[in-house]
């Protein structure tokens, strides 16, 4: 609950784009937050290099000239980098439902059910929906797609991930964000890609190959081999 408030308050002061580079901080969270609390997913300079080229990455794809942004409304941007340091500590968290043999739909289910139970007295408080205007047809099928597809799912699958890859591989599913967003853009809205989207995409893939530790084992196959 709290990333997801405080992510839409900030939005009304930063822009979207740096938005998500902030929001690409979160496995940077998560290599620093599993070194700490966890004895399996320590940092190693591959995972410290595949991260920072994944953070590069994103900053590339979405604009170099929007990290001029940064450093003006710091409340809203320390208020994303909390959002992505929840983000990593909830990943480290969730990691013990595996050994308690907890399935990831009862996770999920029970993430989802207390967030709503917590915010629905705020949402009464604050934004009664009987003073709000009834929403169109649209507006319900976006709603039901954003619970079920969105959500529902998604946090299946997330849990799922969780519990075989481990907290640190989780989260680097944020780099991903803007590489599926700015694909299905040129897909579906005919929007245009430029040179910076293919480098970004290019810097992702290789910190992810770096964090997966086989940009570094090949040349040292190839190294053995030559002995």
């Amino acid at each position: 609950m709290i990333p997801f408030v405080l992510f839409a308050w900030a939005q009304e002061e930063i822009t979207g784009g740096l938005a998500s580079i902030l929001n690409a901080t979160t496995p940077i969270w998560g290599v620093v937050v599993a070194h700490l609390f966890t004895q399996d997913e320590k940092a190693s300079p591959a995972k410290v290099a595949g991260v920072l080229l994944g953070f590069g990455g994103v900053a590339v794809m979405i604009g170099a000239d929007l990290l001029g942004d940064i450093g003006r409304s710091a409340l809203a941007q320390l208020a994303c980098l909390l959002s992505t340091l929840c983000y990593a500590l909830a990943g480290v968290w969730a990691r013990r439902f595996r050994t308690m043999g907890v399935p990831p739909v009862a996770v999920s289910t029970g993430q989802l059910t207390a967030a709503t139970l917590v915010m629905l007295p705020l949402v009464l408080l604050f934004e009664p929906p009987w003073l709000a205007a009834p929403p169109s047809g649209e507006a319900w099928l976006a709603l039901i797609a954003l619970a079920l597809l969105c959500t529902s799912i998604a946090y299946i699958l997330y849990f799922r991930l969780l519990a075989s890859a481990g907290a640190t591989n989780s989260l680097l599913v944020t780099f991903l964000i803007p590489v599926t967003a700015i694909l299905l853009g040129a897909l579906i809205l005919g929007e245009r890609l430029e040179p910076r989207h293919f480098a970004g995409m290019a810097l992702i893939g290789l910190g992810l190959a770096a964090i997966d530790g086989r940009l570094f084992r090949r040349p040292a196959a190839g190294r053995s081999g030559i002995r």
